[in-house]
């Protein structure tokens, strides 16, 4: 007699992947957790681009920053689940009655395919004059900055943390140009020794800098994330005491 394996609780098949003539042993194991991945699986469900959309509705969970009526700007937002969910939390399709409307301006190096509520632009935002084409495209300035960005992998960790930490930093330095006063910074960084000067430019800045491993973020990464809230922006350096 077959067993019932549908119900909750149920312990489901695991998919194992043969290593392919030509598929390095690297590429097998991505593939095999990528079939595996719960998180991978309720995205296809759920209709997101990709499982990262969990980690920004986790830490929206814990921090509340994409309020209805919110105007957010989401840094490298390729593919673009993390607009898809800004979307829905900010109300942009305005599908949540008697809420404010809110609007999502993604910019990425390449071309996004569009959203449904979102606002896509292809631009470098270390361009000279992105901060500005960002603003005349939101209207105003941005409440919430987010950015989900990694630099391209070298292979070696330590170059790899330098680099993202880089990229996060230089997200920071274009956030404190577009940011209202009591916004929100959120990105991704990578644990590796290097944070320290962007944690000290973030607590002059935020009245509070949190760092947080969302549950969607796999535990065998060394990616992490930083929740900056409320932007000071006439804050200068030295005025912030160290909040840890």
């Amino acid at each position: 007699m077959a067993k019932n394996t549908s119900g909750r609780g149920q312990r489901e098949l695991k998919v194992k992947v043969k290593t392919a003539r030509g598929r390095k042993l690297s590429s097998t194991r991505w593939l095999q957790r990528q079939l595996n991945d719960p998180y991978v699986k309720r995205a296809q469900a759920e209709g997101y681009r990709g499982r990262a959309a969990f980690k920004i509705l986790e830490l929206d969970e814990k921090f509340r920053f994409l309020v209805p009526g919110a105007r957010v700007v989401d840094l490298g937002c390729a593919p673009g689940g993390w607009c898809q969910v800004a979307v829905k939390r900010v109300n942009a399709l305005g599908e949540k009655s008697g809420k404010k409307i809110g609007s999502v301006l993604g910019v990425d190096l390449q071309e996004v395919e569009p959203i449904a509520g979102a606002e896509i632009h292809q631009l470098d935002f270390m361009e000279d004059d992105a901060d500005l084409k960002v603003k005349d495209w939101l209207g105003g300035k941005a409440d919430v900055v987010m950015s989900d960005m990694a630099a391209a992998s070298s292979g070696h960790k330590q170059t790899d943390h330098l680099r993202i930490i880089a990229l996060c930093e230089a997200a920071a330095y274009f956030a404190f140009d577009v940011l209202e006063d009591g916004g929100t910074f959120v990105a991704k960084v990578l644990a590796g020794g290097a944070e320290g000067e962007l944690q000290k430019l973030l607590k002059q800045k935020f009245t509070k800098v949190a760092n947080v491993k969302p549950p969607s973020s796999r535990s065998d990464s060394s990616e992490k994330f930083v929740v900056a809230t409320g932007f000071r922006g006439g804050a200068k350096d030295g005025d912030q005491d160290d909040l840890g």
